[in-house]
Parts: structure tokens; sequence; C-alpha cells
């Protein structure tokens, strides 16, 4: 076989592929012996028609064409692996000539990754944001843990923010009951904003046994994004009253014994909720300078399939209606034409970052272990509350565990980005990165760190020898 590679543009090549009818031969071979079990003929026992007498009887086109059908998708694998390109995508192939006795040509068409060049890693310096806890955020911290502690208590007077309502809802829409939308004793929390827009509105001022119409749009059900009119009957009025933050509430609500020694406590759950939030500063700074420093050729064919599929999940829920889109987006103050910019500059973004971490892991020869891939499924199992096997049968079916690699190999060049980047706060403090991205992971490191372990284990082995 033959092949030659044409670039047709940064990321996409044309492949020619040549292939001897010689080497087709054994294709054949196999494909009327295949023939051979099932067919019947006059004088010959099922499976016993000679091959000679097969091919001297069978319309050979159509086997030309089932040998060819067969043969191209693995020709087509051999010439990506001679020319050592790597696909993005399935390949547009044509069969340029096929004739029995004769040579199969054909070309195929596809997006490759395109050739990066990329900048040095180890004078990567950006800054992010300096980790400040202020006694606002602590004593929100404190608010939160006595409302956990706190009780309820009914009272007689109008429902105001805060409180704890019981309450019956029932909507129309022109006039017609929405069945869905109709329910009956309803626990919620004035100020919320977890149910409809306008009620906690509607709700305010109103005593038990009340009632308000307002005018909303729906969110879910059949009449989603339609104005509908909302009655709201207030069953029941409750407050939450808390309990006072002094060295007996600290003894209940935690292992301390002085709201002092509770207060520095919540002090140190702030900042490392605030390292969480910098741990994720510093991957998109580290992303963003670098997007700013490299220039990555974008293939068309891979933005515009992920274009498309983010747009079909947007209209999915909506029976693909374009009118109730627009709507939708109207409601969020947006057009289609800004959603439209906005998701292909998402998808360019995404693309090239991909391209990006691709090319530099191939640069440090980043390597995922069994380890890094079992924590990422014990991690997504907990995300979609399934167990782990369950999870891996389900990644198979779907052919998802090769994207699932290379996730957790963009996770793990990234991390060794941050390692070799300076990273400072916006104090001018360096930043140790080590606690969210963990230790230096090169490859050297690796081969240390195995023999590291293999000497520890030699020497707990001679030390088990001489007891």
């Amino acid at each position: 076989m033959k092949s030659t590679v044409e670039k047709l543009s940064p990321t996409r090549v044309r492949i020619n592929v040549e292939v001897p009818f010689a080497e087709l031969q054994p294709d054949f071979d196999q494909a009327f012996k295949e023939l051979a079990r099932t067919i019947r003929m006059p004088g010959f026992r099922p499976g016993k028609v000679p091959v000679k007498l097969l091919e001297s009887r069978i319309d050979k086109q159509a086997m030309l064409d089932q040998v060819v059908g067969e043969a191209v998708p693995a020709r087509y694998s051999e010439a990506v692996t001679s020319a050592e390109v790597q696909p993005l995508g399935q390949p547009e192939i044509e069969v340029t000539s096929k004739e029995y006795g004769g040579d199969l040509t054909f070309t195929a068409e596809v997006d490759v990754r395109p050739e990066i060049a990329l900048p040095d890693l180890s004078a990567l310096a950006f800054t992010v944001d300096a980790i400040e806890v202020s006694d606002d955020e602590v004593d929100t911290e404190l608010q939160n843990l006595r409302a956990r502690f706190g009780t309820l208590t009914g009272v007689d007077r109008p429902a105001q923010d805060g409180d704890f309502v019981s309450i019956d809802l029932s909507a129309t829409v022109d006039g017609e009951d929405v069945e869905e939308a109709k329910t009956e004793g309803l626990s919620h929390e004035i100020g919320s904003g977890n149910l409809i827009e306008g009620l906690d509105d509607a709700i305010k001022g109103l005593s038990a046994g009340e009632s308000k119409v307002f005018t909303t749009k729906l969110v879910a059900g059949t009449h989603a994004g339609e104005d509908a009119e909302v009655t709201v009957k207030v069953v029941s009025i409750k407050e939450r009253e808390l309990p006072e933050p002094d060295d007996e509430f600290a003894q209940l609500a935690s292992e301390f014994d002085t709201i002092d020694e509770l207060k520095a406590s919540l002090v140190d759950q702030v900042k490392q909720a605030k390292r969480v939030g910098q741990a994720e500063q510093i991957r998109d700074k580290a992303l963003e300078t670098l997007l700013e420093q490299v220039e990555v050729p974008l293939p068309e064919a891979i933005v515009q399939a992920q274009v498309d599929d983010t747009v079909h999940n947007a209209i999915h829920g909506l029976d693909h209606d374009e009118a109730k889109f627009a709507e939708a987006l109207e409601a969020e103050g947006s057009t289609r034409e800004e959603f439209d910019a906005d998701n292909r500059s998402n998808a360019e973004k995404a693309v090239k970052t991909q391209l990006l971490m691709d090319a530099i892991a191939d640069q440090l020869d980043i390597q995922v272990g069994q380890n890094d891939l079992t924590e990422r499924l014990v991690l997504m199992s907990r995300q979609y509350g399934i167990e782990p096997q369950q999870l891996l049968q389900v990644l198979q079916q779907n052919n998802q565990l090769p994207t699932m690699f290379a996730d957790v190999r963009r996770g793990l060049t990234i991390a060794a980005v941050v390692h070799g980047a300076t990273v400072t706060d916006s104090e001018g403090n360096e930043v140790d990165t080590t606690e969210f991205f963990g230790p230096t992971t090169t490859p050297e490191a690796a081969e240390s760190e195995t023999a590291d372990e293999a000497d520890e284990a030699e020497d707990a082995d001679e030390a088990d020898e001489s007891k």
C-alpha cells in the first residue's frame, strides 16, 4: 500500500491511498469462504461449494463493493499511522478508483492537530488575588451556623423577609388552569428566591389565611416561558429564632469551648474556601496567559460541531422550538444573535485550549497512570450518584473512556504548567501551588519517586530478614 499526505491547511490534510489488488486478495478469499458457508448449489453439500465455482457465478462488482467497504477503514487507519498525523473527528473518504483485478485508490480528508509553537513554560508568570478574610465574611459564616441551630416559632403577624411560610399555589394561562403548577402546603423561605419570580414580593405583607394574585413567567412545564396569573395563599407563618453567639453555643455547635475559638476556626474555614477559589483563578490565569502568547490554528469543522452541539442542547428542552428559544433568551435580556456570538467564541476558546493542552502534554511527556483514572472515575461517580463500576460500564458502552482519558491528561498538564510558572498574589507574595495542584510530576520526578519506593521496599525486606 502507498500513501501520501497533502496539507490543505494548518488543520486539514488529504491522504491519498493506493492499494494494489494483490493486497486485497486475502480479503476476497475470506469473503468467498464466508459466502461458501451459506450459499446452496445443486450437487454440493452446504458449505462445500468450491470457491473457484463461486467466483465464476457471483456478481464480482457486488463482492468488490463489500470488500472495499470493509478494507477502506483499515487501510485509512494504516495510512494515518504511517503518516504520523493526529486526526480530529471522522474523515471524508472518497473512493476514486475500484475495479475487480485493479488497484484500489481513495482519498481521505480529515482535520488534524496543528503544529503549535510553544513558549518557554518556565518563563510563565502571572498574578492572582491575595487571600484576605474580612470580619463580615466570618460573621456571615457564624450567622449561617446559628441558623442551622435555630428554631422555628409560629407568629401572628404579616409575613416578612426571612420568615418560613407554608403556602398554596395555583396558576392559570389564558384562563386555563395549569395543573402542574398547583401545589398545597409548600414550605418556602421568604427572600430565598428559590421559586418563581415575584413570589416573595407577593407574600410579604400577607397574614395567615390571606391570598394574592400576581403575574409571572412560568419556568418549567408545558407553559414554560409563558405569562401566568399565579394565586398564592399563606397558610402559616413562622420566624426563626437564633441562639446567642456565646460560649454555650460554641459548645453546642462545635468541638470548641469558647466562642472566640469557634470564630478562629471559622476564619480558617473562610481562608480554605478562598484558597480553593485562588486555585481556580491560578488555573484560569495560567490558561489565559498561555492563550494570549500562543497562536493556535482552529479546525473549523471541530469548532462548528461544538457550536451545533451547544445549540442542540439549548433548545432540546423546548421541543426544538426556535420561537420559544427566542422568548427564553429575551427573558434573560439576550438575543439569538448575542447567543450565537457567545456560543462561537466559547467554542473557539474551548477547542483552542484543548489543542494547546494536548501539545504541551506531548512536549512534557505527560503520562496518565491508573491511579489518575481511578480518582477521576470515583469523583465522577459521586457527582452522578452511582457506583464507580457502574459508571465505568456506562462510559465503555458509550465509548467515552477516551474522552475521560484526554480530560485527565489535560488536568495533569495544567498542573505541570502551574508548577513551572511563577505565581504571585496581588501583595507580591509567591503562592505555593502544591496544595491544590500536587507535587511536580515530570517524567524524571516520577522515575525518581519509583526508584525511592523500590529502595524503601528493599530496605524493608532486608529488615524483615534480619529479624
